[in-house]
């Protein structure tokens, strides 16, 4: 091999392995036995684990960022749906090592993989609002977008933790629509994203993420006495 391929081998190596255990489950000798190489060999490529696991992690964000990426065609449920079938694949393939990171309480993290991990959200944030094509998000926007990203986090730790249950596409479902209500909820408040809101709904279809939530609300109208105390609300009559 050349220089440029041994190293790209042990950095595909220690990233397949990273993925599969915690970093701090991971030793020198594991990446070297693994790449079929000796120990002093990744040393002459790498100063120690730290470096190697910070190469792999910096690897593995570029992909995880570029899994955001989606054209702009479509509704708007569909195209989020297919970036996070893309994410919760990436969450499954590297499981162990992103959730140790994920959750501070790898021995590994440092100022250099907290710095991917923001660049990796950072990518997420642009790429959604980069879908609702608004010449000026509002703060409110962002942080709406921001916090639908932590709880994406959240919800993909916490699938992990219970071994991919429920299913996959359950989460996927989910995620989207919680997406959705936060949309909804932030145009309530925000006259400029209001605006664009039937835009963006027009696109929809009773099969998307947004129709099937929207069907499941209606719903709940149904619920003896629900319809009554929601008019109550907006009326501030009392119902009879």
């Amino acid at each position: 091999m050349s220089v440029d391929e041994r190293r790209e081998q042990l950095i595909a190596v220690a990233l397949e392995l990273f993925s599969a255990r915690p970093p701090e489950d991971v030793s020198i000798d594991d990446i070297a036995a693994a790449a079929g190489a000796s120990r002093p060999l990744v040393y002459h490529y790498f100063p120690g684990k730290q470096a190697i696991y910070e190469e792999s992690l910096r690897r593995a964000g570029q992909e995880l960022a570029g899994r955001f990426e989606e054209p702009a065609v479509g509704p708007l449920s569909e195209r989020l749906a297919r970036v996070m079938a893309r994410y919760l694949d990436f969450v499954a393939e590297h499981g162990p090592g992103f959730a140790a990171l994920l959750r501070g309480g790898s021995v590994a993290a440092s100022p250099g993989t907290t710095a991917v991990i923001d660049e990796v959200r950072r990518a997420a944030h642009d790429q959604i609002l980069s879908h609702l094509a608004l010449p000026d998000p509002s703060p409110a926007l962002r942080l709406t977008v921001r916090a639908w990203i932590a709880n994406a986090e959240i919800s993909s730790l916490a699938w992990l933790a219970d071994r991919q249950q429920p299913p996959r596409e359950q989460v996927q479902l989910r995620l989207v629509q919680d997406f959705v209500a936060a949309l909804v909820v932030t145009a309530a408040r925000e006259p400029e994203l209001a605006a664009v809101l039937p835009e963006y709904l027009a696109d929809e279809r009773p099969d998307t993420p947004t129709g099937t939530l929207v069907h499941s609300l209606a719903g709940l109208l149904a619920v003896p006495g629900l319809a009554e105390a929601l008019g109550a609300l907006v009326t501030g009559v009392e119902p009879v």
